[in-house]
């Protein structure tokens, strides 16, 4: 139910995403949801959690056997291609916090982070600076990605072209720390 209600959400936005018309989806009546999620918070909180479970394995799987700049490059385009694909669930993925150590989201999301570390690791990024390198990566991946999934990019530019001249830039100031 969790995967159609994340199909569902890519489809039609996580935004117009309702249990009705989920269960209409399904071909169940409503209440009928509710015996397997909470409610709407619930199965949004769910469809974050598979949307970032799914994206650490697109983002793990894209780096494997690469380092430095191929890496940073492969991490990147892996999750923007998801989010493109994947616009409602990876929508449902900002803004969560965790409720805990065993909410999934936690695991999920840390598994996320690992995914870009692995992409990192071909520079010379110290500890104490890992937390910002991160977060570097994932505002301008999560920024491209999604901007140009609800079609902010309306210049004649080529979008693929921006994207590999990000990379470049993400890479040139990694390797100047």
């Amino acid at each position: 139910m969790v995967a159609a209600g994340a199909a569902l959400a890519d489809e039609v936005g996580l935004a117009n995403l309702t249990m009705g018309l989920l269960a209409e989806r399904l071909g169940v009546r409503t209440p009928s949801l509710y015996k397997h999620v909470g409610g709407q918070e619930d199965l949004n909180r769910r469809i974050a959690a598979l949307a970032l479970g799914e994206t650490a394995d697109t983002v793990g799987g894209a780096v494997q056997g690469y380092a430095g700049r191929a890496a940073l490059a492969a991490a990147a385009r892996a999750f923007r291609a998801f989010v493109l694909e994947h616009p409602g669930r990876y929508a449902a993925t900002i803004g969560l916090e965790p409720s805990g150590p065993d909410d999934p989201l936690a695991a999920e999301g840390k598994r996320v982070l690992d995914a870009f570390r692995a992409a990192l690791r071909g520079y010379d990024v110290a500890e104490r600076d890992t937390d910002h390198a991160l977060r570097m990566l994932r505002s301008l991946c999560h920024g491209f990605a999604t901007l140009q999934a609800a079609n902010g990019f309306q210049w004649s530019t080529d979008v693929d072209d921006s994207f590999e001249w990000l990379i470049a830039f993400a890479d040139r100031g990694l390797r100047t720390l």
